[in-house]
């Protein structure tokens, strides 16, 4: 999750009584450390469900391997669409450190719920010798309520934290302050720092503890170390600094949508300097989605109880509502890529089931060669850093090398890659273990993971600098609400086209034994639908016009500077975005 660190100092920022922060006996590395916990923890207990529960779900549990794939992606959508909430909750009402606290308990009991779950054998199916290849007894839906519960009770506590958490830490942190300052720009390293340490530890301690120990220990781990992090944070309650809630800007889009419906029978005025502080505005009237306009139409009810927030709005207000309506295009073309990124952690799993995972005496296990995305996501993020983008400030002469929408582009084309890549392998994989009776390595995943780390390190770098810089200045924290809208809708696409897929196909393409099944087919139609989202989002690409930015006056040369606003700060969090291999 991104901070808006331009506006990181709105607001009160006051101690746990309420009474204005002494800087010298609160905030800083000590509670920013003990905040840092309960992403790590986080980080352990989300990608430890999502990373291998397609495992569980068709090994243990019997179910389809197109169910159980829906499972995760609507698990892993759900969640991300409850981070909306949790952003709202905390800028609306509760404050960051309230919503993360309870986030956290909430989550906590949710993995118990969870290791009781898979520990209980009352809430399992009989034991069946190989599900993926004989007729097994389906968990019953008693069975997987109580599974459900404790997956949508993770879901509703990560989406909390997932969507506070790194703003709390860096309000631990002056950055009027030059050294405090500093310090936030190594606090946002160490947090993702945290995000990949996490991931990391998922996909080979916990997997491997998951697969060969026990269910129960494995999510029992996770729900250890989620308690420890609660009782972590609330230890440190008199050393944090709090930032009064000031509103989310949620209540001011629903609020502009709503006066423009209600006055639609309204006649447009003479002229827009008529609208509500039109001459005070901070954004220039614009004749795009001009009906909006009618939200700051003054009318007779206006007059009579003045300018309150559900009477009339601002020119303001519209206009940076319509700022946001125009980054849909764009916002809906990323969706697909997410889509194809889900199948990281559902059907390529299954795949390495089924192939050859033997290193020597070892099996490792198929949730655990996830690392080579996260892997490759290091690699190329090291070579972006140090190789692409310096070719491509020769080239194009603009000193960022890549604008954030080349970026995006680049990354769309890097998934339809891993599709290919995808459909190529299992189509191998399928022949030999049908014609030949053998399995081949599950190394040959490598180059689906490889794409899809590049769709990571180029794409998502620039679907979060496109939302940050073009998301109204006083509407910074919609930026992380518009990415991680991409994230929820494109696991639930991905839902909704499993779903299709197997009613269109009568399940011949996407089977609990991978061998009966056309896998491939469904990843060439994810490679198709991606060509043709790509070739959408370049006529959106082509139509869009960037926020106009700010000049700085002129440099020792006389000529104009462009002001991009905390540049170098972006281009840090951009960076340790991707080297934190953000996860959704």
């Amino acid at each position: 999750v991104l901070v808006d660190k331009d506006g990181a100092d709105d607001g009160v920022v006051v101690d746990f009584r309420g009474n204005p922060v002494d800087k010298s006996k609160s905030g800083g590395w000590l509670a920013a450390g003990l905040i840092l916990g309960t992403e790590l923890s986080e980080r352990i207990c989300v990608s430890g469900i999502s990373m291998n529960l397609v495992t569980y779900l068709v090994g243990s549990m019997h179910i389809s391997a197109s169910k159980s794939a829906n499972t995760v992606t609507n698990f892993v959508g759900t969640l991300n669409i409850l981070a909306l909430l949790g952003g709202f909750v905390a800028d609306a009402k509760l404050g960051r450190y309230l919503t993360v606290a309870v986030s956290a308990a909430i989550t906590a009991l949710g993995v118990i719920i969870l290791t009781l779950a898979t520990t209980i054998p009352s809430m399992k199916p009989p034991p069946c010798s190989d599900s993926r290849s004989q007729q097994c007894v389906e968990a019953s839906g008693r069975q997987l309520a109580l599974l459900y519960i404790a997956l949508y009770t993770v879901a509703l506590g990560g989406g909390g934290i997932k969507s506070n958490v790194s703003g709390f830490g860096s309000d631990q942190f002056d950055p009027s302050n030059p050294k405090e300052e500093k310090a936030m720009v190594y606090f946002f390293n160490r947090f993702y720092f945290c995000i990949s340490l996490g991931s990391l530890f998922t996909v080979t301690v916990l997997v491997y503890v998951q697969d060969n120990v026990g269910r129960g220990w494995g999510y029992g781990i996770s729900a250890g170390t989620m308690m420890i992090a609660v009782s972590v944070l609330l230890s440190g309650t008199a050393l944090y600094r709090f930032r009064k809630p000031q509103g989310s800007p949620l209540t001011v889009i629903w609020r502009v949508l709503v006066l423009t419906w209600k006055k639609r029978s309204l006649s447009y005025p003479s002229h827009p300097s008529l609208l509500n502080e039109y001459q005070g505005a901070k954004v220039p009237h614009t004749e795009r989605f001009r009906c909006l306009d009618k939200a700051a139409i003054l009318d007779e009810n206006a007059a009579s109880n003045g300018s309150k927030p559900w009477i009339v709005s601002t020119m303001t207000q519209v206009e940076e509502v319509k700022m946001v309506l125009s980054l849909m295009p764009i916002w809906s073309s990323c969706i697909p890529f997410w889509t194809i990124y889900s199948q990281m952690t559902t059907f390529t799993i299954e795949q390495a089931t089924f192939m050859n995972r033997n290193i020597g005496s070892f099996v490792v296990p198929a949730g655990s060669f996830s690392v080579f995305l996260f892997i490759n996501v290091l690699l190329l993020t090291s070579l972006n850093e140090r190789l692409f983008i310096p070719i491509a400030r020769k080239v194009t002469h603009n000193p960022k090398g890549l604008k954030s929408l080349q970026r995006i582009g680049i990354g769309l084309l890097f998934s339809i890659g891993g599709m290919i890549a995808a459909a190529i392998v299992e189509k191998q994989r399928r022949e030999h273990a049908n014609q030949h009776n053998t399995r081949i390595r599950a190394f040959w995943l490598i180059p689906q993971f490889f794409f899809i780390a590049g769709g990571e390190a180029f794409g998502v770098v620039g679907m979060l600098e496109f939302f940050i810089r073009e998301a109204p200045e006083r509407m910074k924290s919609m930026s992380t609400g518009l990415f991680l809208s991409t994230v929820a809708m494109g696991y639930f696409l991905s839902s909704l086209l499993v779903s299709l897929v197997d009613k269109a196909t009568n399940r011949s393409w996407l089977r609990s034994n991978l061998n009966n099944g056309k896998l491939e087919n469904f990843y060439w139609m994810l490679a198709v639908l991606g060509v043709l989202n790509f070739l959408v989002f370049l006529a959106f690409a082509m139509r869009h016009r960037y926020k106009v930015q700010q000049y700085n006056g002129h440099t020792d040369g006389g000529q104009e500077e462009l002001k991009y606003g905390n540049d170098e700060k972006l281009e840090d969090e951009k960076k340790m975005v991707s080297e934190g291999s953000l996860e959704p």
